[in-house]
């Protein structure tokens, strides 16, 4: 199956953030935001600031690098959200839900939501904003930088 390749601009993030929170204002008042590090930090901010929510707190959880799939682990837990009651967890998508198991085992009572989300792993988040294929590798705007990409038609899949 070929991947294909969903390129994400720091415009288009913001406008997809923006989304979220108005698709999470029925559902406030949150307690705090919970991020998942590292890439639900920069729609966290977004949304915390368009829900007018001051307490941010973070959760780290590996899942895997560039050599390695590994287990996940949680290398710093979130310190003040309990079981999640009243928080809200954002992160930037969730694929195959590795890592939303994980910090739904920790916070069970926290609403999750994410930007995108793939098939695999919608079932775990409430809210999203954006389903994209399975296949689809999704870069997000820290992953990437401009450069001159040949017309689709050349061959180059993207």
């Amino acid at each position: 199956m070929a991947e294909k390749y969903f390129t994400v601009s720091w415009d288009q993030l913001h406008r997809d953030s923006k989304a979220l929170a108005w698709r999470l204002m029925d559902h406030r008042p949150f307690a705090g935001i919970v991020a998942i590090t590292r890439g639900g930090l920069i729609p966290a901010a977004i949304i915390a600031r368009e829900l007018e929510c001051r307490l941010v707190e973070t959760v780290s959880v590996v899942t895997y690098d560039e050599e390695d799939r590994g287990q996940p682990q949680v290398v710093k837990p979130p310190a003040a959200a309990g079981d999640g009651a009243g928080w809200l967890v954002i992160d930037d998508l969730v694929d195959t839900g590795t890592t939303a198991r994980v910090v739904r085992a920790l916070l069970p009572k926290a609403h999750l939501a994410t930007v995108y989300a793939k098939p695999a792993g919608k079932p775990l988040v409430e809210t999203f904003v954006t389903e994209v294929s399975q296949d689809t590798w999704i870069l997000f705007p820290w992953d990437t930088e401009a450069q001159f990409i040949p017309p689709i038609a050349r061959g180059t899949g993207r």
